[in-house]
């Protein structure tokens, strides 16, 4: 018992053991860890001031003889003390913290100290590149200037060739152009004074005024030719091309006030002398005095155009009007005569008041294209309004006419339909007439000894629907849909007579025929004879149907009897 107490005892010793080894050994290396962290941003701080920024700063000094550099230099030493006597102590206090709360093992605080250290490295880190940079802006601005100034010089003097080669295209902007390469070249003497005195700050600006003077001198040569071109050639020539077209079309009755001819030719010429008086001056945005010269000469294209499409409009106008009276006089007859006839038409045929209407409503849409034509015409004389507008409303009268013209097809095909259903009334009359009296001159020819009472029920039926149709077509007035009716019982009933009459007649033929035929087998087959007799009776009973197959089959089964024997 004290052996089993014992090991159980030692058991849990030996686990508290290995967990507390295990646990020292992870703190161990967690702070092993942040140690690292903290060495790494100790190094990344005293970076912050680098034997760059100093060997550069130093290098400034040197250069020092004017007052703007000795500005600047003060700046650089006030940001590098800023840095050096004030940042990097609070970052060395805030790094040596972080290490005690490790060594503490507070390692939830250690966190956010070295997450704001970082953050304040990195921001020191930026002000120190930017310093190191604007220091040597000015360290390496004679090497660097002095190669920049000579590829400007080089394209100075490409522009100055290029002017004095084409002096005619400058003309009157020659010499504002001149005083503008006089300004770029005291710029260069200028330059020259500043890098003497050691003035980079000087310099660096006066090396970008030159370059953007001399981007902006080669943008003057490179537009102005074309501005003067414009201005005073193009322009001008398209103005007298414009005031000559303009009067010949005024002089020939074209309307064509709305286009503003005569103000905008003035608004143009205006703006254009404006345009070459601050051109001399070289006081114009080139780019916009560009587009605005384009624009005018875009709006000389689009008045051309104007003024070639009013000429084919007044043809196009003259002939539409032609085509449009010929077709507006054949639809008014149409209409009329449907007016003379309508009387007539509504007598003669059941048509709905809103049929009627319909006609009066195309009447007046009528009257009213018409008066829109006349008005248009006069319109036209009064010189008032431009050939394209006339198209344009021309075009409307056009697509309002073939419409109204749709809707009087329409209406023409209901009526034309009417009289053309009564006319194949008549003729469907004559037809089932002739067909039933073809009905009854056979059943006279073929004598039958009895006609079935039925018969003779059903003639009366096709007969009255044949009266029928004859008391629809003198009614006035007719109501098609009812005659159509009528007509389609009495064909019927007719065709249904025609066929009952041949049939009849038929089957009273082949009767009549067999039984002749089966005589043979009378004295031979007592069978037959009795069944013969019989199809007799049935004869003249106007039974013909029932004769026959009696007849045939007694036949038939005498003859099949036989042939079966000889086989």
């Amino acid at each position: 018992m004290n052996n089993t107490v014992l090991m159980i005892i030692t058991t849990i010793i030996v686990a508290i053991i290995l967990v507390a080894i295990t646990f020292f050994s992870l703190r161990k290396k967690e702070s092993k860890k942040f140690k690292k962290e903290i060495n790494d941003l100790d190094i990344e701080k005293n970076q912050l001031i680098n034997v760059e920024i100093l060997s550069e700063m130093t290098k400034v000094k040197e250069l020092v003889k004017t007052d703007n550099l000795q500005h600047k230099l003060d700046e650089w030493n006030k940001t590098f003390d800023y840095i050096k006597e004030e940042m990097l102590p609070q970052i060395t206090e805030d790094i040596t913290n972080v290490d005690f709360l490790v060594d503490k093992h507070d390692f939830k605080n250690a966190v956010k100290k070295m997450t704001n250290i970082e953050l304040e490295i990195d921001r020191l880190k930026k002000k120190s590149n930017k310093l190191i940079n604007e220091i040597k802006l000015i360290t390496n601005s004679e090497e660097r200037n002095r190669a920049l100034i000579t590829k400007l010089k080089v394209l100075y003097r490409e522009l100055q060739a290029k002017f004095e080669r084409s002096l005619k295209e400058y003309n009157e902007v020659e010499d504002s152009i001149r005083k503008e390469f006089s300004k770029i070249e005291k710029k260069f003497q200028k330059f020259e004074d500043a890098m003497d005195n050691n003035d980079y700050v000087e310099v660096e600006k006066i090396v970008i005024v030159i370059e953007a003077e001399i981007n902006n001198l080669k943008e003057i040569l490179e537009k102005v030719p074309n501005i003067i071109l414009s201005a005073n050639i193009l322009i001008p020539g398209k103005i007298e091309e414009a005031k000559t077209h303009y009067s010949r079309m005024i002089r020939d009755g074209y309307p064509l006030d709305y286009l503003n001819v005569e103000y905008n030719l003035d608004e143009i010429d205006s703006k254009t002398k404006e345009i070459m008086k601050k051109t001399k001056k070289l006081d114009i945005n080139l780019e916009e005095t560009s587009i605005e010269l384009k624009t005018m000469l875009d709006y000389f294209n689009e008045l051309f155009k104007d003024f070639d499409k009013e000429k084919e409009c007044k043809d196009t106008f003259k002939e539409g009007c032609k085509k449009f009276r010929i077709k507006l006089e054949k639809v008014n007859k149409v209409v009329y005569d449907i007016y003379v006839q309508i009387d007539d038409i509504k007598v003669t045929y059941d048509l709905t008041e809103k049929e009627i209407n319909r006609f009066s409503d195309l009447n007046k849409n009528l009257e009213i294209i018409n008066e829109d034509f006349k008005r248009l015409l006069e319109e036209s004389k009064t010189k008032n309004y431009a050939y394209s507008k006339l198209n344009d409303e021309l075009d409307g009268l056009v697509l309002k006419l073939s419409r109204l013209q749709d809707d009087l097809d329409f209406e023409l095909r209901s009526i034309t339909s009417m009289k053309d259903d009564e006319y194949r009334a008549k003729e469907q009359l004559k037809t089932i007439q002739n067909l039933l009296k073809e009905a009854k001159y056979k059943l006279d020819d073929y004598k039958l000894p009895v006609i079935p009472s039925n018969y003779f029920i059903e003639l009366k039926e096709a007969q009255d629907a044949i009266k029928e149709i004859a008391k629809e077509l003198e009614k006035k007035p007719i109501v098609i849909k009812i005659l159509n009716i009528r007509v389609d019982t009495a064909r019927d009933l007719v065709f249904k007579i025609y066929n009952k009459t041949n049939d009849m007649i038929k089957s009273s033929m082949m009767s009549e025929k067999m039984i002749i035929y089966g005589n043979r087998y009378r004295s031979t087959y007592p069978e037959v004879e009795q069944n013969l007799e019989l199809a007799t009776t049935l004869f003249y009973k106007g039974q013909y149907d029932k004769s026959l197959n009696l007849s045939l089959e007694s036949i038939e089964k005498i003859e099949g009897n036989k042939h079966n024997k000889s086989k």
